[in-house]
């Protein structure tokens, strides 16, 4: 929306001859520009905490798979059972 605002008002400040305006139209662009990559760094780095807690869970799950299930006190205890 602001980015609209700003080139209407650069436009504005063009047909009119008035530099303010044109010159505040084109900050006003420049700062909605700012904003929207800030918004999509901001997504990514979020997107990038959701893929490592993903991955940090599929890893854990692996570790358990691979010990049968068992924990390492329920291991120990199922092989002291068995005697």
């Amino acid at each position: 929306m602001d980015e609209a605002k700003g080139k209407a008002k650069e436009a504005w400040g063009a047909a009119t001859g008035d530099e303010d305006k044109k010159a505040e139209g084109r900050a006003q662009q420049r700062k909605s520009a700012a904003e929207k990559e800030a918004t999509q760094k901001e997504r990514a780095r979020q997107a990038e905490d959701e893929a490592q807690g993903a991955e940090k869970e599929r890893d854990e799950q692996r570790r358990k798979d691979s010990r049968g299930g068992k924990g390492l006190l329920g291991d120990i205890t199922g092989r002291l059972s068995d005697r």
